[in-house]
């Protein structure tokens, strides 16, 4: 089954603000009403094919906007994760699709040890970035989704160009079948790098690229 990776421009702060349990403002209360509209389309798609998680993903969101995800059950991660993304796709930019691949975990593990034996750094290696480090930045834990999807991975911008140009400097010692595809994320990185500061030049303060993959 293939999948997608889509990713987009966020204000690190204001889409974690919506999962730390705080009062919300009212511009962020409308923005939550989107994100609960979200949520419930998405049950009604599990709904359809009678998939059942333990734990609803209207019910997960409401979870994570008073500061927990504790729900039993082994695929309460299920929900909670699509809830999250609930949160990802109703705040930043719109959305660009970066790639559709059959087996998307497998090809950047492959690049993973491919390029760290070229001797780029541990923290510029595209795995953590476009499958696991969003997790990582919340003010508590969230259980995993079953089966690893969706997953959703965090890049600050400010770490873009540095990781196109540690993949620009050894494309040419990597193997071919994986060439290409660094090429493709050495382009979509330095678009944003570039978009970025623009960006900044006109007072916006988006400081992070999330990515997440479902299919």
């Amino acid at each position: 089954m293939s999948k997608v990776i889509t990713m987009k421009t966020v204000t690190l702060s204001e889409t974690l603000a919506y999962v730390r349990g705080g009062e919300l403002t009212a511009r962020q209360a409308e923005i939550l009403d989107k994100m609960r509209e979200r949520a419930r389309a998405e049950q009604h798609q599990l709904d359809r094919y009678h998939l059942d998680w333990g734990l609803t993903v209207p019910e997960a969101l409401e979870h994570l906007i008073t500061g927990r995800a504790d729900a039993d059950g082994d695929r309460a991660g299920n929900a909670y994760y699509a809830a999250l993304l609930a949160i990802v796709e109703c705040t930043g930019s719109d959305p660009i699709d970066v790639a559709v691949y059959s087996k998307p975990s497998t090809l950047f593990s492959l690049m993973d040890k491919e390029l760290r034996a070229l001797g780029v750094p541990t923290d510029l290696l595209p795995y953590d970035f476009l499958f696991l480090d969003f997790a990582d930045r919340l003010p508590f834990h969230i259980p995993s989704p079953e089966g690893g999807y969706p997953a959703i991975g965090c890049l600050p911008l400010s770490k873009a160009k540095p990781v196109a140009d540690a993949y620009t400097a050894v494309l040419d010692r990597m193997d071919d079948d994986l060439t290409r595809h660094a090429k493709l994320l050495i382009d979509k990185l330095n678009v944003e790098h570039e978009e970025w500061q623009t960006a900044l030049k006109y007072g916006h303060t988006m400081d992070a690229l999330v990515f997440w993959t479902v299919g």
